[in-house]
């Protein structure tokens, strides 16, 4: 399941951020190589992904004649791929994706200053816009139209094609057929045992995960966890973000955090299973995740670590967008609509004793309106946007109506982005929509447990990316009472 997760969500097109992704739906399957392949294959291997303690483990049928990669056999320019899914991904990409050379014409607006298409002025661009066929042999991508563009721009293609190529080879490895270590999760710890949210490196010696020892590997366990991560790394006691200088964080935002880290961490209550130790157990803490995509979809199992760093608490996460079903086909038809479940819901309630997870198909501030979610807890309530893409010109206009619904809970609103370009323009958009109606809990900047692999846009090429590189959090203003004296 964690390895069909990583190798079936791609990152989604940069430019229509929400439309392009349906448009660059991954292939699925796992046929084996129709080409000559020299290598080895895996037959009939019992090979199954490990999963934490208590859930079954999933395993990958269909082995018979898959290739198996070796570590120094990784790369492969993508026509010629190993795997039919890779292949059918390089077609994709030659059908839809454009050359960046400057001599075409525009096929669209630029969204950001090193956006290839900023380069093609109209007054100097004399060609007409031409799909990527040409392959780079250095890094196996197709990156322009012909060798001759290839070779004139080779000076601006170079600043991206070691890391195109390590993208390449970081995809077949998914493929290869090897065992994965790094998605095997460890269970519950004493609490005695503190969990250090420095960084990767210490956040995963300190939660006794397995050794990893090799930049590949890290990159691909990162992939996945810095969804629960990046959550838990500013809601926990111990968390990198402070007020500190450089810590990045305000004194809103250390008001607001207090009070969710107040019932994140309780003191002990002295429950216990007998009757004397029966104890009123306090709400979940709800985390509605807003225009959610793959993240949804990720196995349950890395969504279970976010619990083993708060052992006390008990989380109900609510995902909730359009496409928030998207690479979970085995679920569908989704539930029908009835006056019990007006909305379709799908309630996933025995993943864990301390989790739940809640998805709606449909739009928040169409549930807002409803009164659904009332009422909005500081102590127990928290908004998380991945990528949201507020301020990029295909997706803003989605979170025209539901930014003011969102600051008007005066919960936390978590934000990641792309890119620090990508984050900026968030945050620009939210300060032209709303002014001075919000406060800023934690200054834009890197996220300290950013995805540490590159991804790469299908629908252009040139542009690469990491998930929830930068993380920023915002709320809506809170006006304080003040007494007048009557005289």
């Amino acid at each position: 399941m964690l390895q069909r997760w990583i190798t079936t969500s791609y990152k989604p097109s940069a430019v229509p951020i929400h439309s392009a992704r349906q448009l660059a739906e991954p292939y699925k399957g796992r046929a084996a190589s129709s080409l000559g392949y020299q290598g080895q294959y895996a037959k009939n291997e019992p090979l199954e992904i490990p999963t934490s303690g208590g859930l079954a483990s999933t395993p990958i049928p269909d082995l018979e004649g898959r290739p198996l990669l070796q570590p120094n056999n990784l790369f492969h320019s993508f026509s010629n791929s190993p795997s039919l899914e890779i292949r059918r991904r390089a077609a994709f990409m030659k059908q839809n994706a454009y050359c960046p050379h400057p001599s075409h014409h525009q096929t669209r607006l630029p969204s950001a200053p090193d956006d290839p298409e900023a380069r093609k002025i109209s007054g100097s661009a004399s060609l007409p816009p031409a799909h990527v066929k040409f392959e780079c042999p250095d890094c196996g991508i197709p990156v322009s139209c012909s060798e001759e563009h290839w070779a004139d721009d080779y000076e601006s293609h170079l600043e991206i094609c070691d890391t195109l190529r390590e993208i390449n080879e970081d995809d077949h490895d998914l493929r290869s057929g090897r065992f994965f270590p790094e998605f095997e999760y460890p269970g519950p710890q004493i609490e005695e045992a503190l969990v250090n949210m420095t960084n990767w490196d210490t956040y995963l010696y300190s939660r006794e995960f397995r050794a990893i020892n090799e930049a590949r590997s890290m990159r691909q366990a990162t992939r996945l966890l810095t969804y629960p991560m990046t959550i838990g790394s500013v809601l926990h006691e111990l968390s990198p973000y402070n007020i500190r200088r450089g810590g990045r964080l305000t004194t809103e935002g250390l008001k607001s955090l207090s009070a969710l880290r107040y019932t994140l961490h309780p003191p002990r209550s002295g429950a216990g299973l007998d009757i004397k130790g029966l104890r009123p157990n306090p709400p979940p803490v709800r985390i509605f995740i807003l225009g959610a995509r793959a993240e949804s979809s990720l196995p349950r199992e890395v969504w279970v670590q976010l619990t083993h760093i708060f052992p006390r608490a008990t989380f109900h996460l609510i995902f909730i967008g359009p496409e928030s079903m998207a690479n979970r086909d085995s679920e569908f038809p989704l539930p029908e609509r009835t006056p019990g479940n007006p909305f379709g819901a799908i309630v996933e309630d025995r993943i864990s004793h301390q989790i739940k997870i809640s998805t709606f198909v449909e739009y928040y501030h169409t549930l807002h309106s409803t009164g659904l979610f009332y009422p909005y807890d500081p102590y127990f309530d928290c908004f998380m946007l991945y990528h949201p893409g507020l301020g990029h010109p295909a997706s803003s206009h989605e979170w025209e109506e539901t930014l003011p619904q969102l600051l008007e809970t005066k919960v936390p609103i978590i934000c990641t982005g792309y890119t620090e370009w990508d984050m900026q323009r968030d945050r620009k958009w939210v300060e032209e929509r709303v002014g001075g109606e919000y406060d800023l809990l934690m200054e834009p900047g890197e996220n300290l447990f950013r995805s540490l692999r590159w991804d790469l846009n299908d629908l252009d090429p040139s542009d690469i990316s990491c998930g929830n590189w930068g993380v920023w959090a915002f709320r809506g203003k809170r006006y304080e009472t003040t007494r007048k004296d009557i005289e």
